[in-house]
């Protein structure tokens, strides 16, 4: 089912909607979970709270792109989830994605900082942009969807240290790209 049917079900109260957007996108947002909290039960709750925050939202949000507003659900959740998880033990995961992007990507704990990350959301997009089809799609895949080095160099046909060395020199690219908008790091 498109989209667009699947968003009419919401905004008619069906309940087929969600029936619907599990098949459609289920899988997806499970693997994306998983991906981020590596512990299968913890994943799945997220993914059961995906399908209720979509209820409790739409309407009235009328996504453009019905997958990626079920993506966004997910994996904020998860990173709820890894938050509350690892508030005393610090583990693998989300850990080692925070800690390979802290040196570039500067972090906010106030009500400007709030406002000074909407505009760093717009320099990354801006920046996203100037790579190559296969850099943006190597850096979102790591990034945004958290998926393993050992995984993405599976797939490309590489070694894990190969990619490791591309990865580092994106975000080189993206921390002078910062420090170029005035970004402080």
């Amino acid at each position: 089912m498109e989209d667009i049917a699947i968003i009419e079900l919401f905004f008619q109260r069906s309940e087929q909607a969600l029936t619907e957007a599990q098949q459609k996108y289920g899988a997806f947002c499970r693997k994306l979970a998983m991906d981020l909290l590596r512990e299968a039960r913890d994943a799945e709750e997220c993914v059961n709270d995906t399908w209720q925050a979509a209820w409790q939202t739409i309407p009235p949000q009328r996504p453009r792109m019905l997958g990626a507003y079920l993506g966004r659900i997910t994996r904020n959740l998860a990173i709820s989830r890894f938050r509350k998880n690892t508030a005393q033990i610090r583990t693998e995961g989300l850990t080692v994605l925070l800690s390979e992007l802290e040196q570039c990507v500067p972090a906010g704990q106030n009500t400007e900082a709030a406002v000074e990350a909407i505009l760093l959301g717009d320099y990354i997009s801006n920046w996203l942009e100037t790579l190559s089809a296969d850099d943006r799609a190597l850096f979102l895949r790591r990034y945004w969807f958290g998926e393993s080095l050992r995984e993405l160099a599976r797939e490309a046909g590489t070694g894990e240290g190969h990619l490791a060395q591309r990865m580092y020199r994106l975000r080189l690219q993206l921390k002078k790209a910062l420090e170029k908008e005035g970004v402080i790091l």
